[in-house]
């Protein structure tokens, strides 16, 4: 029991927020009882110890307590006192029990209005908390897009509860860190950005990941959580807010932040409206990663099937290297020696020899052949576009990118990448090239998020990297990384015995597909084959057979020797200085026919227009030599 109101001419000693046991005062007795209890003098009365006696020390003497009852229903008591004993007459008692009843009835009607009010209030909460939940309910099944489903959730907040700064923070278990996801500033701000990201420790959504608990924070100081995210909030503004862990199927995904400019922004009502909403913020988040996964997963598995499918199509493998020279031998162990290994293998021969032949079969020979041999010639993609193929992009990195796009590197992740040409890589990207090769992690073009590929890398050229070192075209660390197990592919002229097996086999292979039966190869055209110098190698030996195929009309094959100058032989022992002139004519010759056209002479040579580029430029050949003598 304890005193609400007093009234007094004098003032009593009695305090108002005293609260006695209900059986240790007069009003408790009333109270208890339902009877008026009237003590016409306090000096002689025992009762009530303490009460009393407090009573008395305030001079009071005549002492009258009535129950405050209305509808059965008992709110308290209602005292009244004198300093004079044995102070009431019969009509002023009688005076004292109608004032009591009008008492009871006021304070019927202020308590059920202030009952009517604290339930409005409750109701008001109620339909905020109910209202919010069915927001986000509504968000979650009409939003995939991860970061326009975090900034409806902040509207759909916003709708009940003000603040100034919304934030998803997602958490990268295999790094142990924050990655700030999504950012809504309802007023503007900029200092933190997407993407950004910090360690767990001593940063508020850490604390609230680590305790798995919401967290108000009344007054955001460095001092308290010293960290780089805790620095960002406090030059943006912010001086308090609710962070709440979002835990998802399988995992904690991160926190909700809520935040404000002012300090104790947010009360622990708040704080309990939030957290039974976070649930919900989690569901919606957790589908939208999800989703955002799956999405990722399907376009990579299209482009593995693409690559898988292009695998199929060539209808190459280890078993179609044809020849049983020594020198091929050699180069096939070579093969057969590093394919089980995870070593990253430089292929280099010229044009033609068969160098992505080699890479394909020690893709096939390795550990990694179920999965995708990844291809991409460094010569053939210009270069504005060649970082997006190599390392793909994200949606608005450039003019253009509408979409996210996986890179190759990405794509051959437990499998094989191939970089022919890969001398044509621009300095610029050889940086990045040498990350992959040392920390097997990269970014894609306009992203900050670090990706963990697990590839091996095959690469090939035709170049001299060793000259591209010396001149710094080519980074030296680099070309270090890549020459771990350099394999050295044979030119045809130095594999002679080879000729006739390579040329009976693209006889059986082309005669197939263009429906033509050849019975016979001329001895004297298979001389002439043999002794010619193929300066586009085995490319150059299949484009002839299959030309000839096509005009041969009877079961012999007729190969135009004039087309080989003659069929002219040329000795093996032929100066480099020869075999130089002889490619230099023969490149003229092509030009000439194409009338200068680059692309078409490469065709006619068997070549690619990029490596014909790099043969005219090393054999010194331009336009103004074409109709020279």
């Amino acid at each position: 029991m304890s005193v609400k109101y007093i009234n007094a001419l004098i003032p009593v000693i009695i305090p108002m927020s005293l609260e006695l046991p209900v059986g240790d005062s007069p009003a408790g007795w009333v109270w208890q009882n339902q009877k008026p209890l009237l003590l016409p003098d306090l000096t002689d009365e025992n009762r009530f110890g303490p009460y009393i006696r407090m009573l008395r020390d305030s001079g009071i003497r005549t002492y009258y307590v009535l129950p405050l009852t209305i509808a059965k229903q008992s709110y308290g008591a209602v005292s009244f006192g004198s300093r004079q004993v044995n102070a009431y007459s019969d009509s002023e008692l009688k005076f004292m029990e109608q004032l009591a009843m009008q008492i009871a009835v006021a304070v019927d009607v202020d308590l059920t209005h202030e009952t009517a009010h604290t339930y409005q209030e409750q109701l008001a909460k109620e339909h905020e908390r109910l209202r919010l939940v069915h927001d986000i309910t509504n968000t979650l099944v009409s939003h995939i897009d991860a970061k326009e489903l975090f900034r409806e959730i902040s509207k759909c907040i916003g709708r009940v509860m003000q603040h100034d700064y919304c934030s998803l923070c997602l958490h990268e278990p295999s790094s142990n860190q924050i990655r700030l996801r999504a950012v809504d500033f309802p007023k503007g701000g900029n200092l933190l950005q997407e993407d950004t990201v910090f360690p767990v420790e001593d940063s508020p959504a850490g604390r609230a990941i680590a305790t798995n608990h919401p967290l108000l924070i009344n007054r955001l100081s460095i001092k308290n959580f010293p960290s780089k995210a805790t620095q960002l909030l406090l030059d943006s503004g912010i001086k308090s807010g609710c962070w709440l862990p979002l835990a998802g199927r399988k995992r904690f995904l991160g926190t909700l932040g809520i935040c404000g400019f002012q300090e104790s922004a947010f009360s622990q009502g708040d704080l309990d409206l939030l957290s039974e909403v976070a649930n919900q913020v989690a569901i919606a988040v957790d589908n939208a990663l999800a989703f955002e996964e799956i999405a990722e997963l399907k376009d990579k598995l299209a482009e593995e099937k693409f690559y898988l499918e292009d695998e199929i199509r060539t209808e190459h493998n280890f078993e179609e290297i044809i020849g049983e020279s020594a020198t091929l031998k050699h180069v096939l162990q070579q093969v057969e020696t590093v394919a089980r290994t995870d070593s990253t293998v430089m292929i280099l021969g010229e044009t033609g020899t068969g160098k992505e032949l080699i890479a394909r079969a020690i893709h096939n020979l390795s550990n990694r052949r179920d999965r995708a041999l990844v291809k991409l010639n460094c010569a053939a993609i210009p270069t504005g576009l060649l970082e997006s193929d190599l390392f793909g992009h994200e949606r608005g990195a450039f003019t253009g990118a509408i979409a996210q796009k996986i890179g190759r590197v990405e794509l051959a992740d437990k499998g094989t990448l191939f970089l022919d040409e890969v001398g044509d890589i621009p300095p610029e990207l050889q940086p990045k090239l040498l990350r992959v090769l040392q920390e097997q992690e990269f970014e894609r073009l306009g992203g900050t998020r670090t990706i963990h590929v697990n590839a091996r890398l095959v690469v090939a050229t035709n170049r001299d990297l060793d000259k591209m070192v010396a001149q710094r075209e080519f980074r030296q660390d680099l070309f270090y990384r890549l020459n771990i197990f350099p394999i050295q592919v044979p030119p045809l002229r130095e594999r002679t015995t080879d000729i006739p097996l390579l040329v009976n086999f693209f006889v059986n292979k082309h005669a197939k597909r263009i429906g033509k039966r050849i019975q016979k190869v001329p001895a004297e055209t298979m001389r002439a084959l043999v002794r010619w110098h193929w300066p586009g190698n085995v490319r150059e030996l299949e484009n002839v057979v299959e030309r000839a195929l096509i005009l041969s009309q009877g079961p012999v094959l007729n190969v135009s020797l004039a087309e080989l100058k003659g069929g002219l032989p040329t000795p093996l022992s032929t100066k480099v200085q020869t075999l130089e002139a002889s490619e230099k004519q023969l490149i003229l010759g092509a030009l000439r026919e194409a009338n200068g056209v680059i692309a078409g002479a490469a065709g006619k040579l068997g070549m690619k227009r990029t490596t014909l580029n790099s043969k005219m430029r090393k054999l010194h050949v331009s336009r103004s030599d074409l109709f020279s003598a």
